[in-house]
């Protein structure tokens, strides 16, 4: 089974759960002058109830799985003109939130609105007035454009990996 495969059995397991979770929800219980949907209806909420379990014991092992094969598998992706390798797990966490924070650093070196010019020292006298900046403008500039971005390359990436990659049982 390949990733995406696991991933979408996921989502349909989860559907399945949600409806047995319906289903229980509404024939749990009838009034005793009412008559039962099915001829046996304590044994169908139990078999749904079993059902139910055994749905979410596959999404747990195929979560575990993927959880596994996303550890151990390598993908080297292009990002700024540098092959760079990590794991599946460490490309979901760069492309969930850590490639966003690092790009809000990067933004975050401006000159603070400060200008430059003439302006009058404590003693009235003029006298220039220069920008010192802690940072390489080029650098930050170049870093914001690949940051910017770094989660639709890892997206595209990962869209391929997950198709291609078998899962690790």
């Amino acid at each position: 089974m390949k990733l995406i495969e696991a991933l979408k059995q996921i989502k349909d397991l989860q559907k399945k759960a949600e409806d047995l979770r319906k289903k229980v929800m509404l024939h749990s219980a009838y009034l005793d002058y009412e008559t039962p949907v099915y001829p046996d209806q304590k044994k169908q909420v139990r078999e749904w109830i079993q059902a139910h379990s055994d749905i979410l014991k596959r999404i747990m092992s195929l979560r575990i799985a993927i959880q596994k094969t996303n550890l151990v598998t390598d993908v080297t992706i292009e990002i700024g003109g540098k092959s760079v390798t990590k794991t599946i797990a460490e490309w979901v966490h760069r492309r969930r939130d850590l490639a966003i924070e690092d790009l809000t650093m990067w933004k975050g070196l401006t000159d603070r609105g400060l200008k430059e010019g003439t302006v009058k020292s404590s003693s009235e006298q003029p006298m220039q007035v220069k920008i010192v900046r802690c940072y390489d403008p080029s650098e930050r500039d170049s870093m914001i454009d690949i940051l910017t971005t770094e989660p639709s390359v890892i997206d595209a990436r990962l869209e391929v990996v997950n198709a291609v990659t078998d899962l690790i049982e």
